[in-house]
């Protein structure tokens, strides 16, 4: 029975290391961070994710200003917002939390260290079961540069400003006054 039980510990050693050598997946403090991002046959456009580290809130601001959209990890609900025409949606939070979801499951292999937008990270490679890549993560749960593949499609972002400092909660929270919208039937999430 001793045997038995030392010969289960020491096999579950690698995987609890393997399992803690994983980046944080969430800022640990209130950042805002604007990135380039080039898409499957789009030109590059710039946007600016937020967040609001202790609620684990996260905004998302299109290009252009025509929209954004608002992931609440901790309750597991998002909703987009469009401004030109005042109305809002709700939407699944495989949608909402993009990449952040998938990499909650990923399996991570630390790389080496790189400095992105001045600030200093960690790179590492990821696959989960619908993507692959390399991101450089900082210490501190902040996402400076990613690329890889996800369904067929090719995408990478890198930050070019990174500004920690508090965030105001107002901008998280739903817009009152803007006409809700339904999702559009077959719009099946990512």
């Amino acid at each position: 029975m001793r045997k038995t039980f030392a010969a289960a510990l020491i096999a579950t050693l690698p995987l609890a290391a393997q399992a803690q050598d994983r980046p944080p997946l969430f800022p640990t403090r209130d950042v805002a961070v604007t990135y380039r991002v080039a898409g499957p046959g789009g030109q590059p456009a710039e946007l600016t994710m937020q967040w609001l580290a202790a609620q684990q809130m996260m905004r998302m601001n299109m290009p252009g200003g025509v929209a954004y959209v608002v992931a609440d990890h901790r309750n597991q609900r998002g909703f987009m917002v469009m401004e030109a025409t005042r109305s809002i949606m709700d939407v699944p939070m495989q949608q909402a939390a993009g990449m952040q979801r998938e990499l909650q499951n990923a399996n991570f292999t630390r790389g080496g260290t790189a400095t992105v937008a001045g600030t200093e990270c960690t790179i590492w490679r990821y696959q989960a079961q619908a993507q692959s890549g390399e991101a450089c993560i900082t210490a501190d749960g902040v996402m400076l540069r990613a690329q890889g593949a996800s369904q067929g499609q090719q995408g990478q972002m890198e930050a070019v400003n990174v500004a920690y400092g508090a965030q105001n909660p107002a901008q998280f929270q739903r817009p009152q006054g803007y006409q809700t919208m339904q999702m559009p039937q077959g719009a099946a999430p990512r």
